[in-house]
């Protein structure tokens, strides 16, 4: 007889799909610090539909978009989904994972229950026009991010994902690594070589902001694999040694500058003169790592607002400034000289496509990409992993949860 509900790690007999489900859920009435927005609740489990299947999850990745889904802002993901016509009152996010195929919907082949598997973290309607017209899927109107613009995601005993979602997880992997690096070393590897011509080639500089975190940690190892040299930006020397085991070229500690912030107007020429004398000692900083005045063929940006400046102004002519985020503020200023002069490129990037992912997941599969997994947690310490992220007092490289995985 099949049970209502099973425990959290408790395995039914393989696919044996429950009525209901634990899930660490954000309502919008605990909006706030993700410690005061998720909570675990028990719910109903969702049922695979035409392309779908459903996956037993083993583990979750912890990214910064469920931060902001637990704070509201600056999207509301509820009220969004409610308004295209979805009933749920509640977000289940988490948009990485590992686990095991469970039910698969109509017209599924790619995979069969029982299968383990990876998750990666973005949606799109195969049928739309601008994809049966050759678009890349992740430049489709349709695109979504899974367990954030959409429900259903990762942190839960069940996890409903588009067919085309799921990649075999490598057996070198645990389940706790097949979760934590799919959505950051995706990113950074569409950052840094998806965007012909200005791909990381063999001795190319490249500056990458936010090395030890999870998105910097695969941009250092990917820029190595590619022969180019990595060079990371991060908050404190602890930080800077741990990019250095990676294979960073070098680091610089931000927090030895100040010129931080929007761009001055150039008509205040005091303060732009300010500003530029501490943009050309954080370049200067560049040139002593590299050993050589050339400036980074790449920016490998997410932070924003406080940074975008500097980025500009530094990249290389014919150069490319490549940003994922906003994670300091969403208004970039640039100077527009520095862009149309030197003929640079501003380029924005989000996420990957299905054979990005599969690239980055090879690496792994052939230990030529660590995974940086630097932190687990169980599945009740949700909302304190994301909590650590908000407070920029996480640690350095990827973070997960075990979701049914067992215990540590």
């Amino acid at each position: 007889m099949t049970k209502n509900l099973y425990d959290i790690g408790e395995m039914p007999p393989l696919g044996e799909v429950p009525e209901r489900m634990h899930a660490a859920v954000i309502r919008p009435e605990r909006y706030g610090p993700p410690e005061q927005g998720f909570a675990m609740e028990v719910v109903d489990v969702p049922r695979a539909g035409r392309g779908q299947v459903l996956v037993y999850v083993m583990a979750a990745g912890i990214n910064y978009n469920n931060v902001w889904a637990s704070l509201g802002y600056p999207y509301d993901v509820i009220a969004g989904r409610q308004k295209r016509g979805e009933p749920e009152d509640f977000h289940i996010g988490g948009s990485e994972g590992s686990g095991i195929v469970w039910a698969v919907g109509e017209g599924v082949t790619s995979v069969k229950v029982g299968d383990e598997v990876m998750l990666s973290g973005c949606t799109w309607d195969e049928t739309a026009p601008d994809i049966r017209m050759g678009a890349d899927p992740m430049t489709s109107v349709t695109t979504n991010a899974w367990g954030y613009e959409t429900n259903y995601g990762s942190f839960a005993q069940y996890a409903l994902v588009a067919d085309y979602q799921c990649h075999p997880k490598p057996a070198n992997l645990s389940w706790e690594e097949a979760a934590c690096f799919l959505l950051t070393g995706a990113t950074a590897y569409r950052q840094l070589c998806g965007w012909a011509p200005n791909t990381v080639e063999p001795g190319d500089p490249v500056l990458i902001w936010g090395g030890a975190g999870g998105l910097g940690s695969m941009a250092i190892q990917i820029t190595r694999i590619r022969g180019g040299i990595p060079i990371a930006v991060v908050s404190d020397d602890e930080r800077g040694k741990f990019c250095l085991e990676l294979g960073a070229e070098g680091y610089i500690n931000r927090n030895d500058f100040d010129h931080w912030g929007r761009l001055p107007d150039t008509s205040d020429t005091e303060a732009m003169a300010k500003w530029m004398k501490g943009v050309r000692a954080f370049g200067s900083k560049f040139w002593s790592i590299l050993g050589e005045r050339r400036a980074p063929k790449i920016v490998l940006e997410h932070s924003g607002q406080a940074t975008i400046p500097t980025s500009m102004y530094l990249c290389d002519t014919a150069g490319m400034v490549v940003i994922c985020g906003g994670t300091t503020g969403y208004n970039g200023d640039v100077d527009l000289r520095f862009l149309w002069m030197r003929q640079k490129r501003l380029q924005g990037s989000h996420f990957a496509n299905i054979k990005q992912c599969r690239q980055v997941i090879e690496l792994a599969a052939s230990k030529k990409l660590d995974p940086c997994l630097s932190w687990v947690g169980e599945f009740e310490d949700t909302g304190r992993a994301h909590q650590l992220m908000h407070e920029n007092k996480h640690p350095s490289g990827n973070m997960a949860v075990r979701v049914n995985a067992p215990r540590g």
